[in-house]
């Protein structure tokens, strides 16, 4: 085959082309409430041809069958020449790679029987629907996905990388009259079997967290020092500031032109702000981006200035920037766009004590139930929270919706935690793709004055 794909990009008349190639197999098991809703896998390959011709614009082509690569390097070549751009197309330069990805999973997933993933979902489900009379509604979810994909284009690069990922999901819906709370927490790696196994543990946690949530006070609502737990912190970064910092969507939004300045002060000293691809271990992580681009650490505030964004080669060309390894496809279905892969808060020097130390009333917002983003303007629900009254952690409340100005918040962020962590969920983005692409935010937890927080 990487014969097969050097010939047809060899034979192409375009000014730049690539193909990708994938091979996934994927296996699903979901208990809902006392039934086995789905148990089930699905094998897919297909691929898809891009050809820039830059005087003319992008032509692309998606396909399943493989036994005329040529062909549809020809289609795509004629969709790029029939294409129209106000100003040629570039891509900006980046190394030249050669390189082959294997993976080994210490419990290969796809060694392990169906009625094995069954009984590991049925078993976490059972935890739930067992744990209090007041659980009305379950969900355990088990996933694996294990993708191979070959990577090539016309300047000479040429990837060969196996990617495995492991899901497991867990929710809990508790009823009293009419008063109906969720719960909810995941584990996602790209690990083997052994990394979902053991979390009956977590199924307890989320269980018992949808019952005190019956029970909870809706917070009252109105301005408060908020601290926010590493989960709903690094989500906050990744949804309020992480999109707005895609290139594609600075160069095509005047706003966000004006807003996206680099050098700008958005916050203070203490706040950093970065999105790394390369790290290992982590859901978001793999050594290239579907246009072979390697990833790397790209810092977007350092010290409280924004110095960053990310980028695919088209945008870093525009802009006359550096590519940053951010160009992903949710799959072969797709050509890359820019997308986050690893978003984080660095490391603070503050003790969580030390952040509640002196607040005399406040929330403390724990991981995120919802929410959305419009340019600068957010409005979060955090799954869970507690009060914090005269300096310690009080009672859990409930429907906190914090909501404000993505600017003023960042300039509010007054402590940076001493205890980042990655996040262990399935983490997911969309964005303009039939699907889902995996990420991970990661945080400290962080302190925020002058939140404003809905409620009764």
């Amino acid at each position: 085959m990487r014969q097969k794909i050097k010939d047809a990009i060899k034979r192409s008349k375009a000014d730049y082309t690539e193909i990708r190639l994938e091979d996934r197999e994927a296996t699903s098991v979901v208990f809902r409430g006392k039934d086995l809703e789905e148990a089930g896998a699905v094998v897919d390959s297909g691929g898809i041809v891009r050809c820039l011709v830059r005087n003319g614009g992008w032509g692309v082509v998606t396909f399943n069958a493989r036994d005329d690569l040529q062909a549809r390097v020809q289609q795509a070549y004629e969709c790029a020449c029939l294409a129209q751009s106000e100003e040629p197309i570039e891509l900006a330069p980046i190394p030249v790679s050669e390189d082959y990805l294997p993976v080994h999973l210490e419990h290969d997933f796809r060694q392990v029987p169906l009625a094995e993933k069954k009984a590991l979902a049925e078993g976490y489900n059972q935890i739930l629907l067992g744990h209090s009379d007041r659980i009305v509604d379950t969900m355990a979810r088990y996933h694996d996905a294990f993708t191979r994909v070959i990577f090539a284009n016309s300047e000479g690069t040429l990837i060969e990388e196996e990617r495995p990922m492991v899901t497991a999901y867990v929710v809990a819906r508790a009823r009293q009259g009419e008063n109906v709370q969720q719960a909810f927490e995941s584990r996602s790696a790209q690990r083997g079997f052994d990394f979902v196994q053991g979390l009956e543990d977590l199924a307890v946690t989320v269980a018992q967290r949808a019952v005190d949530l019956l029970n909870a006070e809706t917070v009252v609502g109105g301005r408060y020092p908020v601290i926010l737990n590493p989960g709903l912190a690094g989500v906050f970064v990744h949804e309020a500031f992480g999109h707005l910092s895609e290139a594609d969507f600075v160069y095509e939004n005047p706003k966000a032109q004006e807003m996206m300045v680099l050098g700008r002060r958005f916050g203070q000293d203490i706040l950093t702000v970065f999105d790394d691809g390369s790290l290992p271990g982590v859901r978001g992580t793999h050594k290239y981006d579907d246009e072979g681009t390697p990833t790397s650490r790209t810092d977007l505030i350092k010290d409280g200035v924004l110095v960053g964004r990310l980028h695919a080669r088209e945008t870093a060309a525009k802009m006359g920037e550096q590519p940053t390894g951010n160009a992903r496809a949710t799959g072969y279905r797709y050509p890359p766009i820019v997308r986050m892969t690893n978003t984080a808060i660095e490391r603070g020097q503050t003790s969580f004590q030390d952040m509640i130390r002196n607040i005399d009333l406040g929330v403390y917002a724990c991981n995120m139930f919802g929410g959305q983003t419009a340019l600068e303007n957010f409005s979060f629900s955090s799954a869970y929270a507690y009060m914090i009254r005269d300096g310690q952690v009080a009672e859990l409340v409930k429907d906190v919706i914090l909501a404000g100005n993505l600017f003023t918040t960042l300039a509010n962020i007054d402590a940076v935690g001493d205890d980042f962590e990655w996040s262990a969920s399935g983490g997911a983005c969309g964005k303009g793709q039939g699907g889902l692409q995996s990420v991970t935010e990661g945080a400290p937890h962080i302190r925020i004055q002058d939140v404003v927080i809905g409620g009764k």
